[in-house]
């Protein structure tokens, strides 16, 4: 071989390293700064992509437990059955963001114990009544939800508006939302998309983006409750990551919402359906046993139980039930006081037109939820002051107001 091959040989490698180097330089940081094994933990071409402009979504993937059991991203986003496909840079995905049937290819009994609680169907018929779910989904959540989504749509849907709805209502109510691929609702509500966390599932703030408010205010009333007071003192001292099945009172020696109503603690089951453990419809204006009352409050007694004894957990209850008892009658009274002025014809105008109705809504709605969730909560400033105590102003304000109509309703 002449010199002058190998010089052109030589001079043509050195130009391809120089263009290597050169090319690999005008890589983002967020790329040649990171060791191979985390790009394929992230699975290597999705993250190559996603860290140059949505880099949480990479790092957020990274610090999963689906990362640690090498789930990739095309495990998840994949098309599942009765999703519509769409091309992703030569990939093969879901044209539309991830719903329950995604989880549930890895996770089926989670899901059917979701897809029976009021999480699912019942939470979505609660603003737009069976809009959009099939009548097989009604009647499986009838069968055990009974009443809960065979229903017409709330009337605030029309009175406030589309647009209250979709930007209200709907943020957390679509925790429910039927999917077009026959599913129902998502599991990222609770558990976030790219993290995955049981931990953040497990945080009282989690449940509280959507258990807050006068009408639902249990967030407010944990916070209030001692053992609210205990986690914000002590979070930093709890191991919120523990698998479900290995979680035990080591790990979670102050109770959060979950743990409560859905953990399985020191080898008691899990569900994923949060009235498994709950015995009356504390939400309805009349609260009622659930059919499975005996048994769920054993359930929840047995939670209890693993940090109090019996001396301290059936008072509570026996308490409680007391406060549930007298509220029912005192909304019993009000609601007679409106079916009165209608049976009369005091009253004739549609739902929510006059203020009598907004009065009589907030008594059951607002202080009368209240006062019962509390009841069983140990928020003893709900059972009262927000509770109590704006029945027993409202219970004026509707006998007057029901007196006002009836005198105008004589004079026409």
């Amino acid at each position: 071989m002449s010199f002058r091959s190998v010089f052109i040989a030589v001079v043509i490698a050195f130009a391809l390293i120089l263009s290597a180097f050169l090319i690999n330089r005008a890589r983002p940081k967020a790329e040649t700064e990171q060791a191979a094994a985390e790009f394929v933990r992230a699975s290597g071409k999705c993250a190559e992509c996603h860290a140059r402009s949505q880099y949480s979504v990479v790092h957020e993937y990274e610090i999963s437990k689906h990362a640690q059991k090498s789930v990739s991203c095309l495990d998840c986003h994949q098309a599942a059955q009765g999703q519509e496909k769409k091309d992703h840079h030569g990939f093969v995905i879901a044209s539309v963001p991830l719903t329950a049937a995604n989880c549930r290819s890895c996770h089926e009994q989670i899901y059917q114990q979701f897809v029976r609680s009021r999480h699912a169907a019942p939470a979505w018929a609660a603003i737009h009544g069976e809009k959009g779910l099939t009548p097989e989904q009604v009647n499986f959540s009838e069968t055990y939800q009974p009443g809960g989504t065979r229903r017409p749509p709330h009337p605030f849907v029309t009175a406030e508006g589309a647009s209250a709805m979709a930007s209200g209502c709907e943020r957390c109510h679509s925790v429910g939302k039927p999917n077009p691929d026959g599913t129902i609702g998502t599991c990222t509500a609770c558990h976030t998309r790219h993290t995955s966390s049981v931990a953040i599932a497990r945080l009282p703030s989690t449940c509280g983006q959507c258990h807050l408010g006068p009408d639902h205010s249990q967030i407010e009333i944990y916070e209030e409750s001692k053992h609210g007071v205990m986690f914000a003192a002590q979070e930093r001292l709890l191991n919120l990551s523990v698998a479900p099945k290995d979680l035990t009172t080591r790990d979670m020696f102050v109770p959060t919402c979950a743990t409560c109503h859905m953990s399985g603690i020191n080898g008691l089951g899990v569900t994923h359906d949060p009235s498994e453990r709950l015995s009356y419809y504390l939400a309805n204006a009349i609260s009622e046993k659930r059919p499975n009352y005996a048994a769920a409050q054993a359930k929840m007694k047995q939670v209890c139980a693993q940090c109090h004894t019996a001396a301290v957990i059936d008072p509570v209850y026996q308490r409680a039930e007391a406060v549930v008892t007298a509220t029912n009658e005192k909304v019993t009274a009000a609601k007679e006081v409106i079916d009165g002025l209608r049976k009369d014809g005091a009253l004739s105008s549609p739902p929510f037109s006059q203020p009598i109705d907004f009065v009589y809504f907030d008594f059951w709605h607002y202080d009368g939820r209240t006062a019962k969730h509390a009841a069983f909560m140990g928020g003893a400033d709900f059972v009262q002051w927000h509770g109590n105590y704006p029945m027993l102003r409202k219970t004026a304000e509707l006998n007057a107001m029901a007196d006002e109509l009836r005198r105008n309703h004589g004079k026409k």
